[in-house]
């Protein structure tokens, strides 16, 4: 079962369409129908069985598009999540405030509601792809269209990371999108936030805690989830951050390391990491509101690990980048597309 912060979505099982209400009752409830208790009205005219539920994210996306013409396109965060990115979940920072599906009218002639934001974009055809029926648009556009909705610097960095973790893009792939749209809307905003952002960083909040690092602490950009090893090659921790000159490393400690089992193990990691000289700075969701007070407690580590023994070692990387990830999987993509082609040729 995936783990609640993988950052890669788990698979959508089957989403229901709406259906348009039909005076006969055949393809769909009569408009009292409707209204009863076998049914849900997901927008005006159209419905769902009553126990097909909203609670799944992509139900919710799916809904949203159903009422808005053949040519709209979904995009930002939703579409994010029919690519895979399950940081993507369409709720706002309290966690519970359900975020408006954007959408791109795309020529159609539409307007917002409570559960759709519509903006008057048009999205050419080579970047729009169609998942589980829906029309949206291909990652990069969405992420554009997401830092754009956004339009603060360090959230839209954070949000290139959450694309960036759940392998949809990459950071050079989206600096290389962003200097091929020049004419687009805030484009030199969503280049600055592109330089900013990092691969690497397993969760949002890990990524706001190395933004304070970096420029609220000035301690420049960290080595981000490397592997510790002890001078005898002994593997000792995989830190969120690391920075190798200071000698500290920093974890955001996120609502799943209050399990007993867990808090347990973070214990004895913070045991072996200060027995080879490193010292630990540990922040929970709420630190990171109060930059101040992270800030002295990484000051506080610095200087305790000042003149200590450095009895570890940072290991070398041996996994294949980003890049080269979605570089073989576009090949495989490319490969598979070929072989159908030819097949139904033949």
């Amino acid at each position: 079962m995936p783990h609640r912060w993988d950052p890669i979505a788990p698979p959508v099982p089957g989403l229901v369409v709406p259906v348009r209400f039909d005076p006969t009752g055949v393809t769909g409830p009569t408009r009292g129908q409707a209204r009863g208790p076998r049914w849900r009205i997901t927008s005006p005219g159209l419905a769902v069985p009553a126990d097909v539920g909203d609670e799944l994210v992509e139900q919710r996306i799916l809904e949203a598009y159903a009422r808005s013409g053949s040519r709209a396109v979904v995009t930002g965060w939703a579409a994010l999540r029919l690519h895979g990115g399950n940081f993507f979940d369409g709720l706002a920072r309290d966690g519970m405030t359900r975020r408006p599906v954007l959408i791109a009218a795309n020529g159609e002639r539409l307007g917002s509601d409570a559960r759709t934001s519509v903006t008057r974009d048009l999205v050419p055809p080579d970047e729009v792809v169609v998942i589980h029926g829906i029309r949206c648009a291909i990652v990069e556009r969405a992420l554009y269209d997401e830092m754009q909705r956004i339009g603060e610097v360090r959230e839209m960095a954070v949000a290139v990371g959450a694309a960036c973790a759940a392998q949809l893009t990459s950071v050079k792939r989206m600096r290389a999108y962003a200097a091929t749209r020049r004419w687009y809307r805030d484009v030199r905003l969503v280049m600055e936030a592109v330089e900013l952002s990092v691969e690497g960083c397993r969760s949002p909040q890990e990524d706001r805690f190395r933004q304070i690092w970096e420029l609220d602490a000035c301690w420049g950009r960290p080595l981000i989830n490397r592997t510790v090893l002890d001078l005898d090659g002994r593997f000792v921790a995989m830190p969120d951050l690391l920075d190798p000159v200071r000698g500290v490393v920093g974890e955001y400690a996120g609502a799943d390391h209050r399990d007993i089992d867990r808090h347990e193990a973070d214990v004895d990691r913070q045991a072996d990491v200060r027995r080879v000289g490193l010292e630990w700075v540990e922040v929970v969701g709420r630190n990171l509101r109060d930059p101040y007070r992270v800030i002295t407690r990484m000051e506080d580590a610095a200087a305790r690990a000042a003149g200590g023994p450095r009895l570890w070692t940072v290991a070398p990387r041996t996994t294949p980048t980003l890049d080269q990830i979605l570089d073989r999987r576009d090949a495989g993509l490319s490969r598979r597309a070929t072989r159908i082609g030819s097949d139904s040729a033949g």
